[in-house]
């Protein structure tokens, strides 16, 4: 190398340029699902019948979606079902759903999640599967146990490929407290309902309960409360 010329130890590079910020994400309008989970916070009767009827009257994107925002709000989830029972639940289920008995399903299903007969019977009957799904998930069913009932319990489902991997990719992707949130919902919604139902008869009663209430507090003498008349002992009235 000639004199005075500075030979470079390595290469030389410009110093990196400060990334540019990311670009803002596209502002997307909220879903009518998103929306109406936004505002049930609290998890009173007839929010529990909102996001039950939500769920079972929407389609199967939107029923992944509801899922999914489950999980993130802090709705208070049902608790999990003792490990015993559920265990002995699973079995019980795979049994009746090999030999295609309906009714002990429905029955078992019921009785392990702690659902009325009418709940029950609508999750075993949802022809698009996610609800059977959020019910083996709360029950912590084995994914290889869910997939078998869903071959042999619902063949609508299991003979189409399709379906299958779509409800074992989101069975696989559900989580335990959206499950749970969604069970909540499940047994809530009952109470509403029964709320609903009773609610003309609870007014009469009231109603009633109120004029008797009334008529025993109106001031009067009853039998005893006279006061008494002290008499002497030659019977006059002092």
């Amino acid at each position: 190398a000639q004199e005075g010329r500075r030979v470079p130890l390595a290469r030389e590079t410009p110093a990196p340029a400060s990334a540019p910020p990311p670009a803002p994400l596209p502002v997307r309008t909220p879903s009518d699902a998103e929306l109406r989970m936004a505002s049930n916070m609290a998890m009173q009767p007839t929010d529990a019948a909102d996001i039950h009827d939500m769920f079972f009257r929407a389609g199967a994107p939107e029923r992944a979606l509801i899922l999914h925002n489950l999980a993130q709000t802090p709705l208070k989830a049902a608790p999990r079902i003792p490990i015993v029972r559920a265990k002995r639940a699973i079995q019980i289920l795979e049994m009746a759903a090999i030999a295609g008995d309906v009714e002990n399903f429905t029955s078992e299903l019921g009785d392990s999640l702690i659902l009325p007969s009418r709940v029950a019977a609508q999750i075993v009957d949802d022809a698009s599967g996610e609800a059977l799904a959020v019910a083996a998930r709360a029950l912590d069913m084995p994914s290889p146990v869910f997939q078998r009932i869903l071959l042999f319990f619902k063949p609508e489902i299991g003979n189409s490929v399709t379906d299958v991997y779509r409800l074992s990719r989101l069975y696989d992707r559900l989580s335990d407290r959206a499950a749970l949130v969604m069970l909540a919902a499940w047994r809530g919604s009952t109470l509403a309902v029964t709320r609903a139902k009773y609610q003309p008869s609870l007014h009469d009663s009231e109603r009633q309960r109120a004029r008797v209430g009334a008529s025993q507090t109106r001031p009067g003498v009853q039998p005893g409360s006279a006061p008494a008349v002290r008499t002497g002992t030659d019977g006059s009235d002092r």
